[in-house]
């Protein structure tokens, strides 16, 4: 996993095989991600690298990061449930997403064009942040994830932003793949070789 947010740049986030070649996605949002990229260390937050992917924080709290997906590439705000959104900008990544809301963006005209939205949505995020407001969680019944999946959700917000965006059938599969193995380090096992389809948004059984 790249452990460097100026080296995601160059050669991804390492989560799969097509990192630091030509396919990988960072290539193929490398202006858009760069625009975002310059709003963001306007706005005072400091870079670092997590989960493979650069990490934008305030006093050492997590405010957001960037991401490259297959079909376009984001800001996730991981307390974006919180922002107040009226410009309707905001996304879920996923349909029982409750805290992240993500800027999606396909082309770097339109980051261009949402410049000074973009920033005031960093700003009230950090605002946010200096407040100590916390999202309040509901209890989410419809999908009981296994142990280690719920985890790795908690812990990496951008596996938690792909998996999300995964079909809840998808979703599912994997669950059910996952929650199969008897022992914890098989199914934590089986989590990690899954990253990088989770991350192309593929299901367990697509290749």
């Amino acid at each position: 996993m790249n452990t460097s947010a100026e080296n995601y740049f160059i050669n991804g986030c390492g989560r799969c095989p097509l990192g630091g070649t030509p396919q990988c996605k960072v290539h193929s949002w490398a202006n858009e991600l760069a625009q975002f990229r310059k709003i963001i260390l306007q706005t005072g937050l400091q870079e670092e690298s997590k989960w493979g992917v650069p990490c934008y924080t305030l006093n050492g709290a997590n405010v957001l990061i960037l991401s490259a997906f297959k079909k376009y590439c984001s800001i996730s705000f991981l307390k974006g449930s919180l922002l107040q959104d009226r410009k309707k900008i905001l996304t879920k990544p996923g349909e029982n997403s409750q805290a992240a809301r993500l800027i999606k963006i396909t082309d770097v005209k339109e980051i261009l064009k949402l410049e000074e939205d973009i920033r005031a949505y960093i700003l009230e995020a950090i605002e946010v942040e200096k407040a100590g407001l916390k999202v309040e969680f509901k209890d989410n019944t419809n999908l009981e994830f296994v142990e280690e999946l719920q985890q790795k959700l908690e812990d990496d917000p951008s596996f938690k932003a792909a998996f999300e965006a995964l079909t809840p059938g998808r979703q599912r599969g994997y669950n059910i793949y996952f929650s199969q193995a008897k022992q914890s380090s098989t199914r934590i096992s089986r989590i990690e070789k899954s990253m990088g389809k989770i991350f192309e948004g593929k299901g367990w059984n697509d290749r």
